[in-house]
């Protein structure tokens, strides 16, 4: 299993941003797969989760209605779409996938807001 984020930069308050986890060695929707952030100093916030097999996702609220998760079986890619950044968004971006007691990351991409 490996996950690659990418997509991140530097982006103005108020603008958007779409991160990329390109995935390889297992099915899609045989996982959960997730974004978390880590800030400086602070500890790893889980963001989203979706398991596509059956659609169930859940978004934090620190985000809810900001960003939105979407996948490209093309590709082998799944995407967070960022909008209405914020300063406090700066961080380090992962993406996970999940299955039972597994876990596995990827290197994170890093996301910072100006304001």
């Amino acid at each position: 299993v490996q996950l690659q984020a990418s997509g991140g930069g530097l982006v103005q308050s108020g603008g958007p941003l779409r991160l990329s986890c390109k995935y390889s060695g297992f099915t899609l929707n045989s996982y959960a797969i997730g974004w978390l952030r880590q800030a400086p100093g602070k500890a790893r916030e889980g963001l989203s989760s979706i398991t596509f097999n059956d659609g169930r996702s859940y978004y934090a609220e620190s985000v809810k209605g900001r960003f939105t998760m979407s996948r490209d079986d093309a590709e082998n890619t799944v995407y967070l779409q960022m909008s209405n950044l914020k300063p406090e968004d700066t961080a380090i971006y992962y993406c996970s996938a999940v299955r039972g007691s597994a876990t596995f990351w990827g290197q994170g991409t890093q996301v910072t807001v100006s304001s």
